[in-house]
């Protein structure tokens, strides 16, 4: 008789992914594998029991392994609460926010170098001022990532 691991419910994975979870969580995206100490030390935790906890919640809601030599890594990538404002390439993770911020610089940088003096003011305003909200709400996402 076989089992199959049903799909987490996302709103039960939303609302156990949180706090030291969450931080194991992103912690074990930007490291692909790594060990129940390695983790205590990374994240500054009192005891190795404590990630261990951390790492068991994540194991029961399906997202994290363990290998036969007692590693964990990321079984299935979730997108919940802040994770949600971040995308992942390869190994680094950057908000969101910040993709739309760098088109819209390099935008707003091709208008005013082809344009010179000619430009209009609106037009210049309009995009200047989208590029500094972009960076600066980029800049926030940043500061608040749990990672």
């Amino acid at each position: 008789m076989t089992h199959e691991r049903a799909e987490p419910d996302r709103e039960k994975v939303e609302y156990e992914l949180r706090g030291k979870t969450l931080k194991v969580y992103a912690h074990l995206l930007r490291v692909d594998s790594s060990g129940v100490r390695e983790i205590q030390r990374d994240l500054g935790f009192s005891s190795p029991s404590i990630a261990l906890h951390h790492l068991e919640k994540l194991e029961r809601l399906g997202v994290v392994s363990q290998d036969n030599v007692g590693r964990y890594f990321i079984a299935r990538k979730v997108d919940v609460g802040i994770l949600s404002a971040f995308a992942s390439i390869g190994r680094l993770t950057l908000p969101r926010l910040g993709f739309y911020a760098a088109f819209f610089t390099t935008i707003a940088v091709a208008y005013m170098l082809e344009s010179g003096a000619s430009a209009n003011p609106y037009a210049v305003v309009g995009t200047v001022g989208g590029v500094i909200v972009f960076w600066y709400e980029a800049w926030r996402a940043w500061r608040k990532r749990p990672f």
